[in-house]
């Protein structure tokens, strides 16, 4: 069996000849945005980093399923909204008061910041968080995935099972909504 000639060809192609150095590298390149995906969906840091594993295991077990039609961000983001999805519906603590403004912002690293600029960041970060709290699911995996993921239109299409056209209508109307409810957070 030959090798690829370019370690970064493998991970472009279908698993042919995926061993463990080139999902590694998967792992190495995307396990933050799985991370912090699975913290805006979870609410908690240690959920979010079981998810991120689980979602990692599941990839690997999987990878011979990977057809190449999509990205492999793309492919581990359906994997991880599906993983989440499926999480939340079991917990009994569907409607716990999250702790992930201060998982994100403790963990931000400053720059000398003042007292005061530092209780400002967690200010913003809390009414963030309600504001996305207060939305309907579907409205807060929109803009989670293109706010936050960057993803393009084309992309949250394929991971929502959408059309282009219905993302952009209803990201939208998520962002009309998100404004409204972040102005009564103030």
């Amino acid at each position: 069996m030959s090798e690829p000639s370019a370690q970064g060809e493998a991970c472009n192609r279908p698993t042919e000849g995926l061993g463990e150095g080139p999902f590694a590298e998967i792992y190495t390149e995307h396990s933050r945005a799985i991370y912090y995906l699975a913290l805006r969906f979870l609410g908690d840091p240690q959920k979010a980093e079981d998810a991120t594993h689980d979602v990692f295991l599941k990839a690997f077990k999987k990878a011979d399923q990977f057809r190449g039609e999509s990205s492999w961000r793309t492919w581990l983001y359906r994997i991880a909204i599906n993983h989440c999805r499926n999480l939340q519906q079991t917990w009994h603590e569907r409607h716990m008061i999250t702790g992930v403004d201060e998982a994100v912002w403790e963990t931000t690293p400053s720059r000398a910041d003042s007292p005061l600029r530092v209780l400002e960041t967690k200010e913003l970060g809390r009414r963030i968080q309600e504001s996305l709290d207060s939305l309907p699911a579907e409205y807060r995996l929109l803009l989670l995935l293109v706010a936050d993921q960057q993803l393009s239109y084309d992309q949250v299409a394929v991971l929502t099972e959408q059309s282009p056209d219905a993302v952009r209508g209803k990201l939208h109307r998520a962002r009309k909504a998100f404004a409204a409810r972040f102005e009564k957070t103030a």
